[in-house]
């Protein structure tokens, strides 16, 4: 019985698999684009700011969030011209969300990555707004990841305050 349930919706198995390897992907994507090295040791930082340890724990948990919005809206679509919707704002918000730490830790621009953060942040909006439309769970699965990228845009304008400016070179 178990054998005829799993192969009865071979699409539903697909579709988590390749949300959950998009979820990895733009992890390892943002992983990978960020250094903790040096330069990154040497910031002043708020003292609010909560220790490096949490980062993943809380980046897991919205990206395993972000995965069942985008499952959830892509099983309540109605057409290949919404899934398409789908893909393409997910898209643009990995996108977004690689090149923010790409910015910040790999070119060492936190002014930079503080302007980008505003696109970021409109993409999680827009992501939340598009999905919830289909299934209005999905859109609020977002909602601790536009939280989180708003924190994370408040610390980001206290390392520029903290540090600047960047870009030139300093003596610390």
């Amino acid at each position: 019985m178990m054998l005829a349930q799993r192969s009865a919706n071979p699409g539903k198995a697909k579709a988590i698999a390749v949300a959950a390897l998009a979820a990895i992907a733009v992890a390892l994507l943002g992983a990978l684009s960020t250094d903790l090295g040096t330069w990154y040791a040497s910031l002043h930082e708020p003292g609010w700011k909560p220790p490096d340890a949490l980062f993943g724990p809380a980046w897991t948990l919205i990206y395993a969030c972000a995965a069942a919005a985008g499952l959830r809206a892509w099983w309540r679509a109605r057409d290949r011209a919404e899934r398409e919707g789908i893909l393409l704002a997910f898209a643009l918000n990995g996108t977004l969300n690689v090149v923010w730490s790409l910015l910040f830790f790999r070119l060492h621009r936190p002014d930079w990555a503080l302007l980008e953060v505003g696109a970021l942040w409109a993409s999680i909006a827009l992501l939340a707004w598009f999905l919830g439309r289909r299934d209005r769970a999905a859109g609020w699965l977002l909602v601790p990841y536009l939280a989180w990228v708003a924190f994370a845009a408040v610390l980001n304008a206290s390392v520029v305050e903290l540090n600047g400016p960047f870009g030139v070179e300093q003596v610390r």
